[in-house]
């Protein structure tokens, strides 16, 4: 029976408390437009923290031992103990339709309030320190939402909290959990297991809030092995005892096998191999055989790019095809792609609109998935549903491709992820074809390493010394270089070889030099039969995986029985450079640092198979000063907007080293060239003043000191949480916004409805409630309008539309919009209008931006004219 209480507020909530069991977690709304109460506080918490039982048992036995304190479910379950609370409850009860509830009133003017000290997630955590909870638990409940709500100096018996009355009953709502679920407090033995029981809070409760378990009314316990289920979390099986030519039709090669014959558990495996030698393919059968002895959860393979990591997933889903039994591939498959945004249900954050409705996320939580680096790099920061990544990539085999001589930022990002990843049992295969020794010696976090060798293989097996095994290098090839200062004469280079019927790849440091490039070659390629293309990352991603399936296709292997119908010359930025099999006969390149010079070599006569012009032969122009001592006084001149993405110093320092040559031999020169560039020394003149810039910073950029504090900040777990728009995992980018490209947006009032016309001139419709379309017509519909997005510099992008004009068009129903609750959150969406000439402009048609021309073309993508 509810206690009876008066309507003030000196003796309303604070001295009367409702019994924990009559306390709603959820609303319920019904086909029909009635909203109600839905499960109570104490079965939503026993779902969870059933959700999370289930979630634990499915890692294997010795995994499970190592991962997860004892009575983890435990702490999962006592997540929402901060919805017993008067101005939760009040919240939720006056969503109710009216006479829906016998619920009675409590006498608090605006419940909202409960922002001011992070909402419930808030309470749970002072309720459950005033507990005696265990270190660390507190925090993990309080941070269930994602971030660290503020409730510094504030007390579980505060009036604000409903005093000491509303505080026994979250009291006895934890030995009622208890009883139900025969655990108490979990004991946590480190930062990095507090961080996957972060998780497995998070995520449990996404599951126990979804629809399996909405209806008050219906049994749930059977529910819930459907639910994980359908939310990603399987068990695959695997072919036993399959051969490396089983698996991919070859032989393996000396290097692939050192490699598998060394990365059988859990460390770190460095494998430094030029261009070209297997090196994905030798990571991958490696992985195979820790899946198939149990001894890894799964594979996550990150890579520099969205663009590359599109392409490898045809690789990676081939190689799923062999290794999975028949009843498990098809599932697997279906979670390592957008299908999974339609089919699956993932509860709350998961949903159309919730902030994990984005395959790149959400495939950290898939058994197996092909990613960015930038999401696993957020696993090991302070940032928004950190912990989460962390919760997906525990116990998998994580592979990292194309790893380079980072800058100091994202260095030491990566650098922490592989020391937390070290704690979570994972097994970590850096693939590169051109680290220092340095960086090498940091990635395994050992002081130094001495060997020059190349290949080398270096392993760091957990608690064991390191080892290197040397490789043989192999066959060497020439490449003849030109150092050429002179754009026009780079573009008649080009035209003529195309011209022959050469295949030409020109490769920009930035999307603006690939777009004036592209207008430079385009109609004068068109005018000689030339067909020329562009590939960057402003591109919708409806366009931009048209054209890279077509480019890459035409670059590549299943493009040799086109080769020779006429000359191509294709266009890109850095997304060509990197985990791309793609095959060109001549190349002219930006000047860029060495390390990236030598990805851009590698994409040159890279099969020997290929059929190719009498006329062609191995060689590659690259566009730069022809001057060093004039570019060391000025390398921001001379190396153009090149000096504003990669550092002046590094850019004066791969000139010397390249300046005078004719040809460089691979991968022999490799390693010499790479310390050549990159060795620490003392430096004198222009350069020590580049030096001190690169270290200390400028007016126009932070130095390598700033950086790797703010990554320390970014990393720091007692620090304020960021949410994903602030948390830069590079340096030199700039915080990035989606832009929705549209014909038109209205709003169709005999629908109800917003009508959105997309570049292709469908329309689609958006409705003003989510009921009005199944579950899975809504995801389709999201990813439709996801396919219309491009992302850009936020200096770039259209000017933004205030958060009540975007959910007046129904858009919270497909975008992450910011969370209310969190003051420090915000939207990351933009809308503009593209007309029939490809301009852009806002809502009502006014100028998309106050400073630029902005455009929007199928073939040259986001541009930006500036005055």
């Amino acid at each position: 029976m509810l206690h009876r209480r008066t309507r003030t507020v000196s003796e309303g909530y604070a001295t009367a408390a409702v019994p924990f069991h009559d306390c709603p977690a959820k609303t319920w709304e019904r086909p029909d437009g009635y909203v109600g109460p839905g499960r109570s506080v104490p079965d939503h918490c026993q779902i969870v923290g059933e959700v999370a039982r289930a979630l634990v048992e499915r890692y294997p036995k010795h995994l499970r031992s190592c991962l997860f304190p004892s009575n983890a479910p435990f702490a999962a379950a006592c997540h929402d103990i901060g919805k017993v609370s008067p101005f939760f409850y009040e919240k939720l009860r006056r969503r109710f339709t009216s006479g829906g509830s016998h619920l009675p009133a409590l006498d608090i003017a605006n419940p909202e309030m409960e922002r001011e000290w992070g909402g419930h997630a808030g309470v749970s955590l002072v309720a459950a320190k005033a507990m005696g909870a265990p270190r660390w638990v507190p925090e993990v409940l309080g941070q269930h939402h994602g971030f660290s709500p503020g409730v510094a100096g504030h007390s579980a018996d505060a009036e604000k909290f409903g005093g000491p009355l509303w505080q026994r009953q979250r009291e006895e709502l934890v030995h009622e959990l208890e009883r139900r679920l025969g655990m108490t407090w979990p004991e946590v033995s480190s930062p990095a297991q507090a961080r996957i029981l972060a998780g497995l809070t998070s995520v449990a409760d996404w599951v126990g809030s979804g629809a399996f378990f909405e209806d008050p009314s219906t049994p749930w316990s059977d529910a819930i092995e459907q639910a994980l289920r359908d939310a990603g979390f399987l068990t695959p099986k695997y072919h036993s005892g399959l051969s490396f030519s089983q698996v991919f039709g070859f032989d393996p090669r000396p290097a692939q096998q050192t490699l598998i014959n060394v990365a059988t558990e859990p460390g770190v495996y460095v494998l430094e191999a030029p261009m070209g030698l297997g090196k994905t393919e030798a990571a991958l059968y490696a992985a195979y055989q820790l899946l198939e002895r149990n001894g890894a959860t799964g594979i996550y393979f990150a890579l520099p790019t969205q663009l590359t990591s599109n392409r490898i997933y045809q690789r990676f889903n081939k190689f799923l095809r062999r290794i999975l039994s028949d009843d498990s591939a098809q599932s697997a498959l279906l979670l390592h792609s957008n299908a999974w945004l339609v089919e699956a249900e993932m509860g709350e954050e998961g949903r159309p609109g919730g902030s994990w409705f984005h395959q790149s996320k959400r495939g950290l939580l898939a058994p197996f998935a092909v990613g960015t680096i930038d999401q696993a790099l957020m696993a090991a920061m302070n940032v928004k549903h950190g912990f989460v990544r962390a919760f997906g990539l525990a116990g998998k085999v994580v592979i990292l491709d194309e790893v380079h001589t980072y800058d100091a930022y994202t260095g030491t990002l990566l650098d922490a992820l592989i020391e937390l990843l070290r704690e979570l049992e994972c097994t970590v295969i850096v693939l590169s074809a051109t680290l220092n020794l340095e960086r090498r010696a940091q990635l395994l976090g050992v002081s130094n390493v001495s060997n020059f060798a190349y290949p080398l293989i270096t392993a760091a097996p957990r608690d064991q010394k390191v080892t290197e095994y040397p490789l043989e290098s192999g066959d060497s090839q020439q490449v003849a270089l030109h150092l050429e200062a002179c754009d026009q004469t780079a573009i008649e280079q080009a035209l003529e070889r195309a011209s022959q019927g050469q295949q030409v790849l020109w490769i920009e440091n930035t999307v603006a030099d690939a777009q004036e490039r592209y207008l430079d070659l385009a109609s004068r390629a068109r005018e000689l039969g030339i067909a020329c293309g562009l590939l960057h990352s402003r591109f919708t991603a409806a366009d931009r995986q048209q054209a890279e399936a077509h480019w890459v296709r035409l670059f590549g292997k299943e493009g040799w029985s086109q080769r020779s119908e006429h000359g191509r010359i294709l266009i890109g930025t850095q997304v060509l450079e990197q985990s791309l099999d793609i095959d060109a006969d001549f190349l002219v390149t930006r000047f860029a640092p060495t390390d990236m010079l030598l990805q851009r070599l590698g994409r040159l006569w890279r099969h020997k198979q290929t059929l190719r012009p009498i006329t062609a032969r191995r060689e590659a122009w690259l566009l730069g000063p022809a001057d060093p001592e004039t570019a060391l006084a000025e390398p921001l001149v001379a190396f153009g907007r090149g000096a504003y993405v990669y550092s002046p110093y590094v850019l004066c320092r791969s000139l010397q080293v390249w300046h005078g040559r004719n040809v460089v031999c691979l991968p022999g020169d490799i390693r010499d060239l790479i310390e050549q560039t990159y060795a620490s020394r003392e430096e004198s003149g222009p350069l020590a003043r580049w030096l001190h810039e690169l270290e200390y910073g400028s007016a126009r950029r932070k130095g390598r000191r700033a950086l790797r504090q703010l990554a320390r900040v970014g990393l720091a777990q007692d620090g304020k949480t960021l949410p994903e728009s602030q948390a830069e995992t590079r340096y030199g980018e700039v915080d990035r916004v989606d832009v929705l490209l549209l014909r038109d947006l209205t709003f169709d009032s005999e629908r109800q409805a917003a009508r959105l016309v997309l570049l292709d001139g469908r329309s689609v419709y958006l409705p003003r409630s989510r009921q009005a379309l199944r579950r899975s017509d809504l995801r389709r519909l999201c990813l439709t309008l996801m396919q219309q997005t491009v992302p850009v510099n936020i200096m770039d992008a259209p000017a933004a539309v205030p958060v009540h004009v975007l959910r007046k068009y129904f858009l919270h129903h497909c975008f992450y919009l910011g969370d209310p609750d969190w003051e420090d959150d915000e939207s990351l969406l933009r809308v503009a209008l593209v007309d029939e000439t490809g301009m852009l402009a806002g809502l009502h048609v006014e100028r998309a931006h106050d400073k630029h021309t902005l455009e929007y073309r199928d073939d040259m993508g986001y541009r930006v004219i500036k005055k």
